[in-house]
């Protein structure tokens, strides 16, 4: 087991990294801000164009043949910049499942599109009243000929109100045990009965309820097995729950450090020199160096042709509740002054602080809570009881 990058992938990350520089600047970053979503065309296309979108796959599907640590170092890059990549990396887990168990029409009708930056997916699994549960989905799809009928709403689909198309968990037959009657689809948002309404998240995130009245599609959208949808929805999990967010604690680090070392105490002592400012930043430091060791397992088992099934539900808890750790403590150490408003003029390191702190809670929640998996983890990872 090794966790160090070759030279070619080092260099692969110093690409990504100036591209970033380029075209991450204050303005655009406050333009995203301001709007709440986190995707934008124009940026989605420099990642085609320049070799960061898909560098995993084949080159006939438009990828590079590169390696899961050029993957790896992409993702690391792109969360620590906030790069507007949500909707991207939805579209891309979707088309790499349609990739696996799609039928061929539908791969020629997506797969190009989708690697080009063409077309976008969105995710619709979670519904108002289930929760985390997603297999307790209610919403209906009703064989109706060579057509599926399908009513009911989705929550927490992000970016629904502009993406192409929605990746739906629906009901096919209501008889069966929860996980057995599921069927999923790629339903096009721009058919008649589809509404998207606006919810905005503690972070200033607009994501979306989105509804589904007697929308018609044909078969030819039904990825995998009529029944089969917890099949291919697992496909989708796996690649979520083994997702780290440690390159936001860096980037709350790197923030906290530039102020401690710009910031003078009322006794005219540097902060950065004071022995609990050194021992808080320490601590910080020693998180997020086991949250990406704990992903970058996840990266190496990959590569050696393992499933994470435990390994990355432990990245993705650990790292997300660190970033919660380390946000309020940082807020505590820099003091009232970091609950000043992101973009705040006065604010200490434009607000990131404060930012931070409310995004970090929400981290806890995306792909799965923490409690769904901790008990993946017992369950699957130390073979516990249900």
């Amino acid at each position: 087991m090794h966790f160090q990058l070759d030279a070619e992938t080092e260099a692969y990350r110093a690409e990504i990294r100036a591209h970033l520089q380029d075209v991450m600047t204050a303005e655009f970053e406050e333009r995203l801000y301001r709007s709440g979503v986190a995707h934008d065309d124009a940026f989605a296309k420099g990642l085609v164009d320049n070799g960061f979108f898909a560098p995993t796959w084949p080159s006939e599907y438009g990828g590079q043949n590169r390696t899961e640590w050029d993957d790896q170092v992409l993702k690391e890059e792109l969360m620590h910049a906030e790069a507007p990549v949500y909707l991207s990396e939805t579209t891309r887990m979707v088309a790499s499942i349609i990739r696996q168990v799609g039928q061929q029409s539908m791969k020629d009708r997506i797969l190009a599109g989708a690697m080009k930056g063409d077309l976008t997916i969105a995710l619709g699994f979670t519904e108002p009243e289930c929760g985390s549960d997603v297999a307790a989905a209610t919403t209906r799809a009703m064989r109706d000929g060579d057509e599926w009928i399908i009513n009911g709403s989705k929550m927490f689909t992000t970016n629904g109100h502009i993406a192409d198309y929605v990746f739906l968990l629906a009901r096919t037959s209501p008889e069966k045990p929860k996980h057995k009657g599921l069927t999923m689809f790629l339903v096009p948002l721009d058919s008649p009965g589809v509404e998207a309404q606006a919810v905005w998240t503690l972070s200033g995130e607009r994501t979306n309820i989105t509804f589904y009245s007697d929308v018609r599609i044909g078969d030819e959208w039904r990825i995998g097995d009529v029944d089969a949808g917890w099949q291919v929805l697992s496909l989708s999990l796996q690649d979520e729950h083994a997702s780290g967010w440690g390159p936001h604690i860096a980037r709350l680090l790197a923030h906290a450090e530039q102020w401690a070392a710009a910031t003078v105490a009322d006794d005219g002592v540097v902060r950065l020199a004071e022995p609990d400012v050194r021992r808080r930043l320490a601590r910080v430091a020693m998180e997020y160096e086991v949250s990406t060791l704990l992903q970058r397992r996840c990266v190496w088992m990959a590569e050696a042709g393992q499933v994470p099934v435990a390994e990355g539900p432990m990245a993705k808890v650990f790292s997300t509740e660190a970033l919660v750790r380390a946000s309020q403590d940082i807020v505590e150490l820099v003091g009232p002054d970091a609950v000043r408003s992101y973009f705040e003029p006065s604010a200490p390191e434009q607000g990131r602080f404060e930012y931070l702190m409310r995004f970090s809670v929400g981290t806890t929640i995306y792909a799965g809570t923490s409690e769904v998996q901790r008990s993946i983890i017992a369950q699957r990872g130390l073979g516990l009881p249900r």
